[in-house]
Order: structure tokens, then sequence, then C-alpha cells
């Protein structure tokens, strides 16, 4: 069964700083691709962060400079560092690996901004 947990969560003011982490299980997850999104208010999901085939890291454009996202594969845990919060970056964000053409998502963690 696979699991994905996040975790890291919390309330913050604009300016600050959190890392959010998510634990894989079920899953070979040093192959498995890994991406954080992230769900606003009345907003859809968008991506947030995620590795290319190479292991190179990408982001969107919004969080570009901000957020750093990295893993550590003797964890099973993908990280996404997050500085210079804004207001706009609260969202509920959840972590997705992909194993197999399969995702997997876990149930999300609540970042909230503050201004």
């Amino acid at each position: 069964q696979v699991q994905l947990v996040e975790s890291g969560g919390g309330l913050v003011q604009a300016g600050g700083s959190l890392r959010l982490s998510c634990v894989a299980s079920g899953i070979p997850f040093s192959i498995s691709v890994m991406d954080w999104y992230r769900q606003a208010p009345g907003n859809e999901r968008e991506w947030v962060a995620g590795f290319t085939s190479v292991g190179s890291t990408l982001y969107a454009d919004a969080v570009k400079g901000r957020f750093s996202i990295f893993r550590d594969n003797t964890k099973n845990t993908v990280y996404l560092q997050m500085d210079s919060l804004k207001p706009e970056d609260t969202a509920v964000y959840y972590c997705k690996a992909q194993y197999r053409g399969s995702d997997y998502w876990g149930k999300g963690t609540l970042v909230t901004v503050s201004s």
C-alpha cells in the first residue's frame, strides 16, 4: 500500500520560512518521480516544484528563487524549503509520487502566511 505523509505546515508571518517534508512508503522511492503541488482556497491545484529526469530541479514561476525542492533517498523523503513566504503562498501543500504510470497523493499539509 502506497502512503505519502506530508508534514511541516503551519502559520507563519510574511517573509518567514517553513520546511515541508513528505515521507513515502510502499513504492521504490529512489526511482519514483516526486513533485510538490498546492491548492489555495477556491483555486485549482497547481504544480509547485519537481525534478527533471536527470535530477535537476524545476519550479513554478511564482516560487522560483524562494522555494527549494530536495530529496533524501535514504529516508524516502522529499522536502520543500520555502523562504520569503508571501500571503499568496497560503494553501494546502501536497506531494505526489509517480511510479509506473500511476500517481499517488498525500493528504496535504496546510500552510498559512499572514501579512
